[in-house]
């Protein structure tokens, strides 16, 4: 999951998604610079990492973000150090 959060490519992907789900011509669409094989070898990863979800839908594959993993990330790492973060500038503030 780090590996696919890594590229700054695959996290605005993850942000175009966050809003509501979209096609896979539409997530392209906004990703012009890359060619069509590129944004879809970024969304395999994606969808490797549990980080999208994908469902056909007639002839359409719609994706969406799955955030449970996100999640769990922030839930198990950045939640603790989040919190001390706050306590430490609590403890400033006080001095």
């Amino acid at each position: 999951m780090f590996k696919a959060l890594a590229n700054p490519v695959r996290r605005r992907m993850l942000d175009a998604l966050r809003p509501a789900e979209l096609t896979t011509g539409d997530l392209c669409a906004r990703f012009s610079e890359l060619d069509r094989t590129t944004v879809l070898q970024h969304l395999r990863v994606l969808e490797g990492a549990d980080l999208v979800i994908g469902r056909k839908v007639g002839r359409e594959r719609r994706l969406s973000l799955a955030p449970m993993p996100i999640k769990r990330i922030f839930d198990r790492w950045i939640g603790d150090y989040a919190q001390a973060a706050v306590e430490l500038l609590d403890d400033l503030g006080e001095g």
